[in-house]
């Protein structure tokens, strides 16, 4: 009797296999560019993973604060990562004014023109890419990418990803690159399985190296004056 009553206890105690903590893989991938050049640094680029197993996203809450400031007529960072919903603040601390705008799919806005020490602010709400200008600096730039996940990876100058953490399951892997044409990372998109012991997804290969930056036009549609002088 009271070894049923021990066996009882140890069936009522022990976790059942749908009780056993998630497998967690750390997760690898490399990024390849045709013909790179000596001391060859990897662009600004972005890996994520989507899951395909319904229900099961992880969660991926906003933070209290994201801030993209505009320092020595340069953004900081230069590419921000935030969830869908985030609110990013834009700080000047330059001691002229500034005139942020964005008017690409990822969120279209136009803070107009702001003095020294004011800050405005920006909340994300889709997922997409926001190419982020100054309506009076033309060389300013800054990316700001807002996710549904948090399985994400910025790539190191080597061109490699690392991603902590993630649960076993089926994805869809996306890449962005700056620089590199939506057709050709288009064709990158692809399922992965990722399991214990599966953690390195190999490499993936640019079919072009990417280019340089286009010259953007101003929040009105026409080329900067290259000739004028900024009064700010």
């Amino acid at each position: 009797m009271l070894f049923c009553s021990i066996a009882l206890a140890w069936m009522l105690t022990t976790p059942t296999q749908a009780q056993l903590p998630e497998a967690k893989i750390d997760v690898r991938m490399h990024l390849l560019f045709p013909h790179p050049q000596k001391n060859h640094h990897t662009p600004p680029a972005v890996l994520w993973l989507k899951s395909l197993q319904g229900g099961s996203s992880l969660p991926f809450p906003p933070r209290d604060h994201y801030t993209l400031a505009q320092k020595n007529r340069m953004f900081t960072p230069h590419l921000l990562v935030v969830p869908v919903g985030s609110t990013v603040f834009f700080p000047n601390e330059d001691p002229f004014f500034h005139n942020v705008f964005s008017l690409f799919d990822g969120k279209r806005f136009d803070l107009g023109l702001y003095e020294a020490g004011s800050v405005k602010e920006v909340t994300f709400s889709r997922e997409g890419f926001s190419y982020i200008f100054c309506n009076i600096h033309p060389e300013m730039s800054a990316v700001v990418l807002a996710l549904s996940t948090p399985l994400y990876a910025i790539a190191d100058a080597s061109g490699a990803f690392q991603l902590r953490d993630v649960p076993a399951g089926e994805y869809e892997l996306h890449l962005w690159v700056e620089g590199a044409p939506q057709p050709v990372l288009d064709k990158l998109v692809r399922k992965v399985r990722v399991t214990p012991g599966t953690g390195d997804l190999g490499e993936l290969s640019m079919t072009a190296l990417p280019q340089q930056p286009a010259t953007h036009l101003n929040k009105f549609g026409q080329p900067y004056d290259q000739d004028a002088k900024p009064t700010y």
